[in-house]
């Protein structure tokens, strides 16, 4: 019998010294998991986020050059699923979301690329308005990730 109780004894001493070592272990693993970075996340699909600053009387400008030089290449991408275009009267501010596959897709695209383009789209603006330099500056550029 003493034995037996002994035996109880030592086990549930076992039990907690374990349980106290689990708990210890993982509150230092927790913030490394907090702390993990989206920059490695290859998933499903994620939205690139782009806010312009497009004043009322260049809005017709903006969305031509919109059409013209940004759809049909995105259109040619790898990974291009759609994109949306909003513009907000009071701000004066237009909001791009552009879906994509993958952000593996979409960050495997060269950005000479890009930038050639954003040039076109620029010399377009800047012709049609008959000004110097692009009116529509970038405020806010950033990415969204479906939860759910």
């Amino acid at each position: 019998m003493q034995l037996n109780l002994n035996l109880k004894g030592k086990f549930l001493h076992f039990c907690l010294i374990l349980i106290c070592f689990m708990v210890v272990i993982f509150q230092f693993n927790v913030p490394n998991l907090k702390a993990f970075t989206m920059d490695n996340y290859q998933g499903d699909l994620v939205i690139e986020e782009l806010r312009l600053k497009v004043p009322a009387e260049t809005k017709a400008v903006w969305l031509n050059a919109e059409k013209e030089i940004w759809e049909p290449w995105l259109s040619s991408q790898e990974g291009f699923l759609g994109r949306q275009l909003f513009w907000d009267k009071e701000k004066e501010e237009a909001l791009i979301l552009v879906n994509w596959k993958s952000k593996k897709l979409w960050k495997s695209i060269s950005m000479s690329e890009v930038n050639i383009l954003q040039e076109k789209f620029e010399d377009k603006v800047k012709n049609a308005l008959n000004v110097n330099r692009n009116p529509f500056e970038l405020i806010h550029e950033g990415e969204l990730d479906k939860q759910g």
